[in-house]
């Protein structure tokens, strides 16, 4: 009987093993166990947090868990970028980082709270968009061409808007000055909307801007397009000239988005994310969607996203220092 005891405790205690051994890889293999979240280190209606909803939406129904957003926002991004830096690198806890946080900011801040490069696992590159130079046709430029003669002659310096500090409108501005050889002025804004504002009163002379805020105003004839920001001519806006074609050497100034997870996340759930997110930036009802509100596509590999990181951030130290930017 105590033999026939000792048996049937041996029995039980292997299969409890066995169950044991079986239940580690199944744990392993169960990601995502809970949901996930997704932070958007912007306010909700911002064209980062609108981003950033679609690709939630998408990674709910491949992952079977929720994604939720938390916005996160302040001090160019960066508050919740930092708070994502220092989070478990379990795989729970994603950020939507962009050009400023992950590129610009680590220039224009002497504390950003974060290292860009070392403090985030890049997972994969989301979409780009560059920006348009627009003018009042009131102004007397035809063409780039006019606007950097008008810029030269003119007694008082041409005023550029822009929607902030370090903004992609305020860089550009930054660059026309260094490449074109002129003086121009910077006037930031608290917003997008409220230097559109001010540009179509003549309030001041030109802005670098998103595309589609300024479309209905284009095609109205109350703004006038010059050039474009981006490294080759976009499929939106085929007969609108890069800065490079009109003249002005390394003229790319584009806001990207990309998703990032801690340093230190496991590869298999930074490559079900990867593809998880290439795939829906393939389809056309993406892709259509997409190119309606002005930006392309990018995707590619977690190594992309990381040398897309690398060399933002020495791009935009070695310009900064050049315009004479200060850091906040």
């Amino acid at each position: 009987m105590v033999r026939s005891m000792i048996d049937r405790r041996s029995l039980a205690m292997g299969t409890l093993a066995g169950i044991g051994l079986a239940a580690g890889p199944a744990r392993a293999q169960a990601w995502p166990a809970r949901p996930l979240r997704l932070v958007v280190p912007f306010a909700a209606g911002t064209t980062t947090d609108l981003f950033g909803r679609a690709i939630a939406n998408h990674l709910t129904q491949v992952l079977g868990q929720s994604v939720v957003v938390d916005n996160r926002s302040g001090a160019g991004g960066n508050i919740g970028v930092a708070a994502v830096a220092r989070e478990r690198p379990d795989g729970y806890t994603l950020v939507l980082g962009t050009s400023g946080t992950h590129g610009v900011n680590a220039s224009l801040y002497r504390d950003q709270g974060y290292d860009p490069v070392r403090d985030f696992t890049p997972v994969v590159p989301f979409v780009t968009a560059p920006v348009v130079l627009a003018v009042r046709p009131e102004l007397g430029a035809a063409d780039f061409a006019g606007f950097l003669d008008l810029a030269r002659r003119r007694d008082r310096p041409l005023t550029f808007a822009s929607a902030g500090n370090g903004t992609t409108g305020h860089l550009s501005q930054a660059l026309v000055d260094l490449r074109g050889g002129v003086k121009t002025v910077h006037v930031p804004y608290r917003s997008g909307a409220q230097a559109v504002t001010d540009l179509l009163s003549g309030q001041v002379d030109a802005m670098f801007y998103h595309y589609l805020p300024l479309m209905q105003h284009v095609q109205d004839g109350r703004l006038r397009v010059l050039g474009l920001t981006a490294a080759r001519r976009t499929t939106t806006l085929p007969q609108i000239p890069t800065m490079q074609e009109l003249g002005l050497r390394d003229f790319v100034v584009e806001g990207w988005w990309a998703i990032y997870l801690p340093a230190g996340a496991p590869r298999e759930v930074v490559d079900r994310i990867n593809a998880a997110t290439n795939d829906w930036l393939r389809r056309p009802d993406s892709l259509a969607t997409l190119r309606n509100q002005g930006v392309e596509p990018l995707g590619g590999t977690p190594e992309d996203l990381a040398e897309r990181t690398r060399t933002e951030v020495a791009k935009w130290r070695d310009i900064i220092r050049e315009a004479g930017i200060e850091p906040n």
